[in-house]
């Protein structure tokens, strides 16, 4: 059952079938790892399952410099936590956190997507946007049949370091950097051991992307903006990063949700990009 591949508001969410619907709570706080799985067990949408950032859409067990602070999981991982979830290719999935798809329901669709799933969206406004719509919640412990899913990950949605500097340098590629502006300049770096950006890089904080409520801005105000940045580039030229690619899933998202599909994720982001001190670093703003 497709409802959507992008986004769902909590009205319509809420009038989806138990039956035809798999929540997804993705929840997640940086500075305490543990909230996330604190604050599901006070209460979560009824019958979502839990997803957690560093257990089940990262392969923190695998450390690797080059990889980043959120290295990709293997296909298999994320086919097992889809099976564990009692995922079934005609439920339609709901992915949801409580920073307006940022940490890290977009992380999940787009691991989704790049797994070849097209009925998943995220939640628009998140927890706090299910909570004013008065919709149902519970703190039950959610248990599922499990299903048995396998997948595997389109490598075409990502890009490697080596084809992402040639590309940004040729003109090829348009990169764009996710992270809040001081930080894309350079004038603070709070988690990373090297401050600045990829030479070339474009800045589009994700934080952009919502109006004042945590809510997506209108598609048709976000296809303007992005356009203004890609210029002659189409959205198939475009890559995104971020810091550890999180947060630049959601630019990905929100490009889709605007109409302009395919554009691609540098996952390891700026923390792998640096662990190569050899790789250039630009401050500022973009000349």
């Amino acid at each position: 059952m497709l409802i959507s591949r992008t986004l769902i508001d909590a009205a319509t969410a809420a009038h989806v079938s138990a039956d035809d619907v798999l929540f997804v709570d993705c929840r997640f706080d940086l500075a305490d790892a543990g909230k996330g799985d604190r604050d599901y067990a006070a209460g979560h949408i009824v019958g979502a399952v839990r997803a957690d950032l560093d257990r089940d859409l990262a392969d923190m067990a695998t450390p690797s410099a080059g990889r980043g602070r959120h290295p990709l999981p293997e296909a298999s991982s994320f086919a097992a936590w889809l099976s564990r979830a009692g995922w079934r290719p005609d439920l339609q999935v709901v992915a949801y956190d409580a920073a307006g798809g940022a940490l890290a329901a977009a992380r999940f669709w787009w691991l989704a997507r790049l797994a070849g799933i097209d009925n998943v969206a995220v939640l628009d406004g998140g927890w706090a946007g299910w909570l004013d719509a008065g919709a149902s919640v519970d703190d039950a412990v959610v248990q599922r049949g499990t299903t048995s899913v396998h997948v595997a990950f389109d490598e075409a949605g990502t890009v490697g370091a080596d084809e992402l500097a040639e590309g940004v340098a040729s003109g090829r590629f348009l990169l764009l950097d996710a992270r809040a502006a001081p930080r894309y300049r350079g004038d603070v770096e709070p988690l990373d051991p090297v401050a600045g950006h990829v030479p070339g890089a474009r800045n589009h904080p994700f934080a952009d992307n919502l109006d004042a409520h945590g809510r997506f801005r209108l598609p048709e105000e976000l296809q303007r903006e992005f356009r203004s940045l890609l210029g002659a580039h189409d959205a198939e030229d475009v890559v995104h990063m971020c810091g550890s690619g999180v947060t630049a899933c959601h630019n990905l998202l929100a490009m889709e949700y605007a109409g302009l599909c395919g554009s691609r994720l540098y996952a390891p982001s700026w923390s792998g990009w640096v662990s190569d001190r050899s790789r250039g670093v630009a401050l500022g703003d973009p000349v």
